[in-house]
């Protein structure tokens, strides 16, 4: 029985002695080792129940979850060891099977297959679940295993040694102790780091707190698996797989987006870069460290793992030309071993799919470089523009700004992904001319010189390309910088109908955008069809000099060097994009670097906040301050002293430095000369209100905690609660952009609030008064000044001169010095300006009007009884009536529509269709010219020479198709881009003020830079080669499919499995780019309103937190982004092993079939086809991908592009005659105006007759309809129901324009544009020069401008920043002067000037407008006292309607309370 046995297994009989045990290829050996691995085996059983019945290892602290390197090793090592025992065992048995028919003897094959299960199942379990097993019985598994597989390889090692024998088992057997060794080492190394765990846990230091471990906050749990992902399920990208299936089930939201790593987060790398640039610093601190060194010092070992990755990948691709060699003398009956062919389709399939592995990692890695990079400069830029200084600021716009982070930053992200290209092209090239040299010898000589001509012919093409790309860009920023400031200011251009003028503006900026843009698009056209081509030059070359060298030409080397020639095709085509990226990449680093050198502010060293027992919280002492260090000095030889506690008031005429004072003080100013120092905390309220997007209550509170008590009495102070019960949600209700939504008085009480809520220890207010009517300013000044901030230190800039009496100090400027500063009567004995100043107001206030009504004592109730019990209003309802509204974002699957909204502009499928038709022409052709090789190459009736040349000649007329295929895509993208602007433009200028009321400017601004960017540059070639790389690869089908149809029965599964797998990829990549979009803006929209109110943010210390917020944004952009592109690896991962599968079957078929079935000839094309399908598939969906991703542009750009506009600009059969209005008499009849179709009425019926020539002021308290008025004179609000008549024809009947520009206008915000003086009085270039001056004359600014060098053409920057608030005033003034109307509106135009400016200008107005209706809506009631009537307003109705004395004489008339509450508080003013 046993002898039986023994002859099964041995196939001989039992040996007589037990000498061949030592042999390793005895029977007794064989046995032996089979019961060492049955042993280990039930040791493994053993260990693997002991750990189930165990519960020690439960809790595994959080860092032991991922693997260590060391497991890693050790598991790819001992995997693949036991890997190879498995096919050896099974290849000894099929060769068996094969050769005798019968698996008998069993030692050979079972020894070997036993080694491989034991050897997969027991290292596996060691390395990557050892920590999960129980610590002895696992020790002694790996011990065990070290021994037995020590014993092996001494056996291995004797017998070769010795016996001179080497196989491939001997090999394995030496192979595993090296392997058992890093077993062992692996399983202790990681109770080492165990038990030192535990030494921490035994305490119970790491014992979770009651019932914490199983509540974990919802923020921890929504983090992305790719933080947990072990290595198989990053290497596969299974982490995905829970986001994919998620948004396959239903549209994604923004909260379904896990948050990203913590080290990927913008906050973790902007340290980084930080901690490394101060590194930088001290190893050299004489010079400026490098940004881009520091930028690679933080992530070189990404960079490196990500190299080592592209590197493996060019490694497998080289393999395939040389197994395709192989592959066709197999097919030819050359086989150099046995079964060969099934080897090579089987190393064929594992090459592919290693070469897809790499190539993921090797993508998603260095896309996720990319973003920490963008992230990181994206923070760096944000926290730079927080502290630039002035003169820097004069360089880098808002809107440049806006474009370095949403365009230059995002060009910067782009470049890792390409970085590796930049070598790995050229190894592969390296590589290829290897492959050549075997295949044809020394005509691979030729190549080379075909190719080195190629790169050289395109080095002028770069340094061309560089330049129009930096070109572009400036274009880029002007345009952009034009288009911000016009939407900034759109409410302006339409009152003074200026758009069309503007929009042409922009538009012949855009021109000379375009003409760069030309420019860039045509060098990329030619480098395309340079490299494109370059196969074709290499193959005419290479054969060329095969003829010549007469070197024979055979189906496999003929087919060796066409494979190897496509393989390298995609990266020589590549080249081009990757010149162009590097180029964009480094003319956007370089102005990035150069901003984030730009000087900065220096306020640290004026503000030092201890306020302990300091004698004075202000000290100047004979200091001088300059905003740029060119000009002379804008504040000269200040001294100031405030003690705590004091009042001191601000005052002086128009420009002489009042604001400035209070800049300084902030440490906005550099200093020139003389010292400043400033002790405690400062609260800062500007003279142009800065609010915040959000609601009301997060603009008050700014970052503080909730005190619900401070709160209360914060809004009662500010006089906001009657305000807030009016809003639909009181203090919730979200305001716009700028607080659009609000008055001008309800934005400075917020701002008021805000100041008084931070219970600062200074107060800087620069004239918060002048937006407010009279009652509400005396209530703030009592309430706010003197009794909230009593025991605070407060500087007040003011013009009202009736507040000055309570002040215990009063400054008077005068052109930038101090001139005198003493208590009010004081000055008033001593100075001469003063008195003139004081005597100015008195007459402006109109006392001798005012003398004849009997006197008030103390008008009535106080403020405190007024005051209304403050409502907490619950709030019902949801948010869907909010001003701003949510972005719109396409949502589901749009189909081909944005596609065929791209084509539809300027005959776009016209060019499309023909640069369509063009590629196929060129593929076919490449078809017919390999196709012609194949059929004729070992053809003995067609020579060498005719063979050459018939191929060549298909080849060089295909090249010439693709030029005009590439002139036609540029002529697509500049025609469509064209286009899609103007059609922009034009929507975005004729919608209504109600379309900028409730968008963000941040939404509008990403798409004018960002997407029209994409539009611009992207989306044509990507187009164009989506459908390229579509038709390419099914042509690669195509042909393999039509030489071995048997591939058919895989190929079109797989196929129809592709097309499935991209569907459901679509499904969660399209939200989430759109995702993307849409957060993108959040970011633009921040950043935009941080620029705009650095100073504030500045003054109240919380640049840390906008930082802060900042950094969240940056954040919530970057996930969407990093899904979407690792969505993207995670399908071609998926398409490439499909791919791999197709090619492995086909090359099995032409194995399988007898030899002789194809000529050698076609299996060499159809596998050089099928090596190259791979990588066009991948390119046709990563074409796909992008340009679906890019579309997504092209939809954002389309939904402003219908934007509903405003009335037509002209009525051509309704005209007004061109001297209209000729009286100026304006009738209102019931006039009903309403913001939007869903809220309430805000003018309810108002009726009443403005005769020609009279003047009308119109009198309210803050938000009672006022403005509102003015916009419906102007149309900006269409009424809901009344009309307005001028002189006889119905406003609402005539063309916009026709109607704004026959009114005059000096509007509440005065706004000035970027430009020089002439073009901000007369940007329609309609007047002369001494007309000009005549107006600045009589606007009191002729003396300002001729100070200036450059006289009507100085400069006026970006906002109007060099000029004071007054100055601008007066801009406005002169505007209107030199329109002269009939009608002239002034909406509270004298807000922020000082009396004696205001008792000019009245004058000047008197005069000027003698005999035109002149409608002046005012706070101040000097301004009304003089007019011929007044008009009273009260939450949208009128009140009353007569001459001002009568209203006066009237008992309970609201004007005349007003006019006793003004009156009074000037008694009270003069009485202090």
């Amino acid at each position: 029985m046993m002898e039986d046995l023994w002859v099964l297994y041995c196939g001989e009989s039992a040996p007589s002695n037990f000498d061949f045990l030592g042999h390793p290829s005895s029977c007794t050996n064989h046995l032996l080792i089979i019961c060492l691995d049955i042993v280990l085996l039930v040791l493994l059983l053993f260990t693997m129940f002991h750990k189930s019945s165990s519960s020690k290892s439960a809790h595994i602290p959080a860092r032991f979850r991922g693997f260590s390197s060391l497991q890693i090793v050790s598991a790819i090592v001992n995997g693949c060891l036991g890997f190879v025992y498995l096919c050896l065992g099974t290849w000894i048995l099929v060769q068996k099977l094969r050769d005798s028919g019968s698996a008998l003897p069993l030692n050979w094959w079972l020894l070997t297959l036993f080694q491989g299960i034991t050897w997969l199942l027991v290292s596996l379990s060691l390395s990557i679940r050892g920590k999960l097993l129980a610590r002895q019985p696992s020790r002694l598994l790996s011990i065990l295993a070290f021994l037995f597989s020590g014993i092996v390889c001494a056996l291995s090692l004797f017998a070769a040694i010795f016996g001179k024998e080497i196989s491939v088992k001997i090999v394995l057997d030496i192979l595993s102790f090296p392997g058992a060794a890093l077993l062992l080492f692996c399983v202790y190394k990681g109770y080492i780091h165990e038990e030192g765990d535990e030494s921490l846990n035994g305490n119970g230091l790491y014992a979770p707190l009651y019932g914490e471990s199983n509540v974990t906050s919802k923020g921890e749990d929504h983090v992305t698996p790719f933080a947990k992902a072990g290595f198989f399920s990053k290497m596969s990208l299974w982490w995905l797989n829970s986001l994919m299936k998620k948004g396959r089930e239903k549209t994604l939201e923004d909260e379904d987006i896990p948050k990203l790593r913590e080290e990927d987060q913008a906050e973790s790398c902007y340290l980084l870069f930080l901690e490394q640039l101060s590194k930088q610093k001290e190893i050299d601190p004489s010079s400026q460290p490098s940004v881009l060194k520091t930028i690679i010092i933080c992530h070189w070992k990404e960079i490196l793992l990500s190299g080592f990755f592209a590197l493996l990948k060019i490694v497998t691709l080289s393999a395939g030309p040389l197994l395709l060699n192989a592959f066709i003398l197999v097919a030819e009956g050359n086989e150099s071993f046995k079964y060969e062919g099934y080897v090579l389709a089987i190393t064929l399939f594992f090459s592919k799919t290693i070469e897809s592995f790499s190539q993921r990692q090797w993508y998603l890695r260095c896309r996720l470089i990319g973003l920490k990079i963008r992230s990181l400069l994206s923070a760096a830029i944000y926290k730079k523009q927080l502290r630039l200084s002035n003169a820097a600021k004069l360089t880098h716009s808002g809107g440049e700004i806006m474009n370095y982070v949403t365009v230059d930053a995002y060009r910067i992200g782009e470049f890792p992904f390409w970085f590796h290209q930049t070598w790995t092209t050229s190894l592969q090239l390296c590589f290829a001319l290897v492959i050549l040299f075997r295949a044809v010898g020394l005509a691979t000589f030729a190549s080379l010189v075909v190719i080195v001509l190629t790169v050289v012919c395109n080095a002028p093409l770069a340094k061309l390309q560089h330049r129009f790309q930096s070109k572009l860009m400036v274009a880029q920023d002007e345009r952009l910088k034009a288009c911000s400031e016009a939407l900034i200011n759109m409410k302006v251009l339409k009152l003074y109908a200026w758009e069309t003028h503007f929009k042409n503006a922009i538009e012949k900026l855009r021109k000379e955008e375009h003409k760069w843009l030309s420019a860039v698009q045509l060098r990329k056209a030619y480098n395309t069809y340079l490299f494109w081509s370059s196969p074709v030059l290499v193959s005419a070359a290479t054969f060329g000099a095969c003829y010549f060298l007469g070197i024979p030409l055979h189906a496999n080397n003929v087919f060796t060097f066409v494979a190897t020639l496509r393989l390298v095709q995609d990266p020589i085509r590549s080249i081009p994009e990757v010149i162009g990226v590097v180029i964009q990449a480094k003319v956007a680093f370089e102005r990035i670097v150069k901003f984030l050198e730009a000087p900065e502010l220096h306020s640290s060293n004026v503000r030092k906040c201890n306020m302990k027992n300091v004698a004075h919280s202000i000290v100047i002492k004979s200091a001088s301050f300059s905003w740029d260090n060119l000009s002379k000095a804008t504040l000269r030889n200040i001294n100031l002293e405030v003690s705590p506690g004091q009042k001191v008031a601000i005052c002086g005429e128009v420009g002489s430095g009042k604001s400035s004072l209070l800049a300084a003080i902030l440490g906005e100013i550099p200093n020139v000369e003389g010292t400043i120092q400033v002790f405690g905390r400062i609260a800062y309220v500007s003279q142009t209100a800065w609010i915040q997007t959000g609601t009301i209550q997060e603009n008050i509170i700014f970052g503080s905690a909730m005190d619900s008590e401070r709160y209360r009495e914060t809004l009662e102070r500010c006089s906001l609660v009657k305000d807030l019960e009016l809003l639909p949600y009181g203090d919730l209700t979200e305001i716009g952009e700028r607080g659009v939504n609000l008055s001008g008085g309800q934005k400075q009480r917020i701002q008021l609030a805000r100041a008084l809520y931070q219970n600062a220890d200074i107060y800087l207010l620069d004239d918060p008064f002048s937006a407010v009517d009279a009652h509400t300013a005396t209530n703030l000044f009592n309430e706010y000044v003197m009794e909230a901030l009593s025991g605070k230190t407060v500087l007040l800039v003011t013009h009202q001169v009736d507040f000055l009496p309570a002040f215990d100090s009063v400054l008077l400027m005068l052109d930038g010095e101090i001139l005198e500063a003493a208590p009010y009567y004081q000055l008033l004995a001593s100075s001469q300006e003063f008195q003139d100043l004081v005597n100015a107001h008195k007459e402006t206030a109109g006392s001798e009007r005012l003398a004849d009504v009997p006197s008030v004592q103390n008008s009535g109730t106080s403020s405190r009884e007024i005051k209304k019990a403050y409502v907490e209003k619950k709030l019902k309802g949801n948010k869907g009536d909010q001003l701003i509204k949510i972005e719109e974002r396409e949502t589901g699957d749009t189909g081909l529509r944005p596609y065929k909204q791209y084509l539809r502009q300027n005959k776009g499928v016209l060019y499309f269709s023909a640069a369509v038709l063009l590629h196929l022409t060129f593929v076919i052709s490449q078809i017919a010219q390999n196709s012609w090789m194949a059929a004729n190459v070992d053809n003995p009736n067609v020579s060498s020479l005719q063979l050459i040349v018939v191929y060549l000649s298909i080849g060089f007329s295909a090249t010439f198709i693709l030029l005009f295929r590439s002139l036609l895509t540029v002529v697509l993208g500049l025609e469509a881009s064209k286009s899609l602007f103007s059609q922009l433009l034009n929507s975005l200028f004729r919608a209504p003020m109600s379309f900028y009321d409730s968008t963000p400017l941040g939404r509008i601004l990403s798409r004018v830079s960002s997407d029209l960017s994409i539009v611009d540059l992207d989306i044509p070639f990507s187009l164009v080669f989506a459908c390229g790389a579509t038709i390419n690869a099914y042509s690669n089908l195509g042909v393999l499919a039509a030489v071995t149809w048997q591939v058919l029965f895989v190929s079109i599964p797989m196929v129809f499995l592709a097309i499935q797998l991209q569907k459901y990829y679509f499904s969660t990549a399209k939200e989430l780019m759109r995702i993307n979009g849409t957060t993108k803006s959040f970011v633009a929209n921040h950043l935009a309103e941080s620029v705009s109110g650095a100073i504030t943010i500045r003054a109240f210390n919380e640049e840390e937190r906008f930082l802060a917020k900042n950094f969240h944004l940056i954040d919530t952009n970057a996930s969407p982004f990093f899904h979407s592109f690792a969505a993207n690896e995670w399908l071609i991962q998926r398409l490439e092993i499909i791919c791999a599968a197709v090619l492995a079957s086909a090359a099995l078929c032409m194995v399988l079939l007898p030899t002789g079935t194809f000529s050698s000839g076609f299996i060499g094309m159809a596998l050089s086809y099928g090596l190259s399908l791979n990588m066009s598939l991948i390119y046709s969906i990563q074409n796909q991908c992008t340009i679906a991703n890019y579309i997504i542009s092209v939809e954002r750009l389309n939904q402003y592009t219908h934007v509903p506009s405003e009335a037509p600009e002209v009525i051509e059969g309704n005209r007004p005659p061109p001297n209209w209005p000729v009286v100026g008499k304006v009738e209102i009849q019931n006039l009903q105006i309403r913001y939007r179709d869903d809220t309430p009425l805000v003018l309810r019926g108002i009726s009443c007759v403005f005769e020609g020539g009279h003047k009308i002021g119109i009198v309210g308290r803050t938000g009672s309809g006022k403005s509102t008025l003015i916009g419906a004179l102007f149309r900006l609000v269409e009424p809901a129901g009344g009309k307005v008549i001028v002189d006889g024809i119905d406003i609402s009947t005539i063309g916009l324009h026709d109607l704004r520009s026959r009114f005059g206008i000096i509007p509440q915000d005065p706004t000035l544009f970027n430009g020089t003086v002439r073009y901000n009085l007369d940007p329609l270039y309609q007047h002369k020069d001494h007309e000009i001056w005549e107006v600045l004359g009589k606007c009191q600014l002729r003396e300002a401008v001729q100070e200036k060098e450059g006289g009507l053409d100085s400069l006026v920057v970006e906002d109007g920043s060099n000029w004071s608030m007054g100055q601008r005033q007066l801009f406005c003034l002169g505007r209107a002067l030199l329109r002269r109307s009939r009608v002239l509106v002034l909406d509270e135009a004298t807000a922020s000037i000082d009396n004696a400016t205001d008792m000019i200008l009245q004058k000047t107005i008197r005069t000027e407008f003698a005999d035109c209706t002149v409608i002046t809506v005012a706070h101040r009631i000097p301004t009304v006292m003089d007019c011929t009537m007044v008009l009273a307003i009260s939450d949208g109705k009128i009140v009353e309607y007569d001459e001002p004395m009568n209203l006066m004489k009237r008992e309970g008339s609201l004007f005349g309370q007003l006019v006793k509450e003004y009156w009074s508080h000037l008694q009270s003013a003069e009485s202090h």
